[in-house]
């Protein structure tokens, strides 16, 4: 049995999560993006030397206090997908002067893919 049809569905699924994210991103409305992300989800990663760590609202409310980044340049570099997890890594140029290094991890629950996780690096 051909399995491709079924992985190349799957990943475009998947993309549209991650695409759902960029938009809201390019709005600058946290709201536009929540419903890519589990309502558990939860965000990690540095901003200089201080941790930012907790659950999903504060990117949500970063992105509300950032406005809009018209001029945002995003990359799904990879999607790595088995079963009901998958993980994808995307390159953000210029999200309001910043460029930053996204991981997620997403899981299926039931046909719906929703993040679960970000951990992010912000370049210097």
């Amino acid at each position: 049995m051909n399995k491709a049809p079924l992985v190349i569905h799957e990943k475009e699924k998947i993309t549209s999560v991650i695409q759902r994210y960029i938009g809201g991103a390019v709005s600058g409305q946290g709201n536009d993006m929540k419903p890519a992300f589990h309502n558990e989800a939860t965000i990690f990663g540095y901003v200089g030397a201080d941790l930012l760590a907790g659950p999903i609202q504060l990117l949500f409310d970063w992105n509300d206090e950032n406005g809009p980044a018209a001029d945002l340049q995003a990359n799904i570099v990879n999607i790595d997908l088995e079963g009901t997890v998958a993980t994808v890594r995307v390159e953000l140029e210029n999200w309001s002067g910043h460029r930053f290094t996204d991981l997620f991890t997403l899981l299926k629950f039931g046909s719906e893919w929703k993040i679960t996780n970000k951990v992010f690096h912000l370049h210097a």
